[in-house]
């Protein structure tokens, strides 16, 4: 082959490589899964307030029973989850992005079950394609994974994927690849990853994981060849694995982790950031390189944070910088390449809820329900903070240049043009 082809052939899938290992939510991107496009929990949008009042929301609604799920966006439709504390019903409402309205209501029966006090029955978030709304729950008896129409909330199918044990119940959201919807199944001694077909929900495939305590991170996609696309997951017993998206094959893994993984893995300078917890606290935060079977390199730590470590909130990053946000109000700034910390500050509060970020801003929500909102900025600048009204658990949604936000009882509209 001619060098100069070569050349340009290799400057293409640089190119490729960097766009998928930082995908960020353009202004009419659906957020369709937990966080966001391949949960980068990222917005370039510039229509979303640094700070507002009640009076500028575009509409507010109230909703039946708790959710800690986040909100998820597909063209003129916001689909979100709560869950009933008496009897552990689950509902499904698809809304009017434009005005909140209520386009259609699924109920679903359940039974309750002993769960942490600081889990809620709604716990994953949906995730939504142009066709269906993907919704997951658990109860110790069975894994529930089911598909509505997204037009008419109608199911489409619905699977049993089997009992669930797990001391604090469930949190991991199911999310879409191809033709595939992928869930996460981590228990409290066990493991697996189920891809079934988005269409019918048959299984076409399942990889059994060696978990030693249940998590909650949701995967993400990897990719450093645009036609080998890496599925990413992390949890206890292995701490980080690549699997094949199509087939379920492992590709590689790196045992980093013996406690409880919670946050999802988040893609950052072409490496993977990957924390794991215990008691509230992070007790370690790592950068992967991920292994690469086209030409046989391993999977490696590229390097490892100290103190103040998140546990329950996914990192973002801007560019080339790197956020962590530990649940006890600590932020941390560091170059995602190298692992240098350029600042860290305390912020105050707690929280569950995962940063994102919008344009120049970081916003994170307390668990008492004030927005903290950050400058995503190499210089440390204090944040500003919203009352929203009500407690939150749930990271807001972006989509069309509007942000999102749930409360244990109601779901905000802020922003847009």
């Amino acid at each position: 082959m001619n060098p100069r082809l070569l050349v340009i052939l290799s400057q293409i899938a640089v190119l490729l490589w960097l766009a998928n290992s930082a995908v960020v939510a353009t202004a009419a991107e659906p957020w369709s899964r937990f966080r966001g496009p391949n949960g980068t929990g990222q917005s370039d949008a510039t229509t979303v307030p640094a700070a507002w009042t009640d009076a500028d929301y575009r509409w507010k609604v109230e909703l039946p029973g708790v959710g800690y799920s986040s909100p998820v966006v597909w063209g003129e439709q916001i689909l979100v989850t709560s869950g009933n504390e008496e009897d552990a019903g689950r509902v499904l409402q698809c809304r009017n992005t434009s005005d909140g309205q209520l386009v259609w209501k699924r109920s679903f029966q359940s039974t309750t079950y002993k769960k942490h006090e600081f889990n809620a029955y709604a716990a994953a978030t949906p995730a939504v394609d142009e066709d269906h709304v993907y919704m997951a729950w658990s109860t110790p008896e069975k894994f529930t994974l089911l598909a509505v129409d997204r037009s008419s909330g109608k199911t489409v199918w619905q699977r049993d994927l089997g009992a669930f044990t797990a001391r604090h119940g469930s949190g991991a959201s199911p999310m879409v690849f191809e033709n595939l919807v992928i869930m996460a199944i981590d228990q409290a001694d066990r493991g697996a990853v189920v891809a079934v077909d988005r269409t019918t929900g048959k299984t076409r495939w399942k990889t059994e994981t060696p978990v030693t305590v249940g998590g909650y991170a949701t995967p993400c996609i990897y990719r450093s060849d645009p036609a080998k696309p890496q599925l990413i997951l992390s949890a206890s017993g292995y701490g980080v694995i690549g699997l094949d998206p199509r087939t379920g094959k492992q590709l590689w893994d790196l045992e980093v982790f013996d406690d409880r993984v919670v946050h999802s893995p988040v893609l950052a300078a072409g490496l993977i950031v990957v924390s794991s917890g215990v008691g509230g606290r992070g007790t370690r935060t790592v950068a992967v390189r991920p292994g690469n079977p086209a030409t046989g390199a391993k999977p490696e730590i590229a390097y490892e944070v100290k103190g103040s470590l998140p546990y329950v909130c996914t990192p973002v990053v801007r560019d080339d910088l790197l956020f962590l946000w530990y649940d006890l109000g600590v932020v941390t700034c560091l170059d995602a390449a190298t692992g240098k910390i350029h600042w860290r500050e305390r912020v105050e509060g707690n929280y569950f809820s995962s940063p994102i970020r919008i344009a120049d801003r970081l916003y994170c929500t307390t668990r008492l329900g004030e927005m903290v909102v950050l400058p995503a900025d190499k210089q440390y600048k204090p944040p500003t903070r919203i009352p929203l009204g009500a407690r939150s658990n749930s990271t807001p949604a972006v989509a069309d240049g509007v942000m999102y936000l749930q409360t244990i009882s109601h779901l905000m509209s802020l922003g847009g043009e």
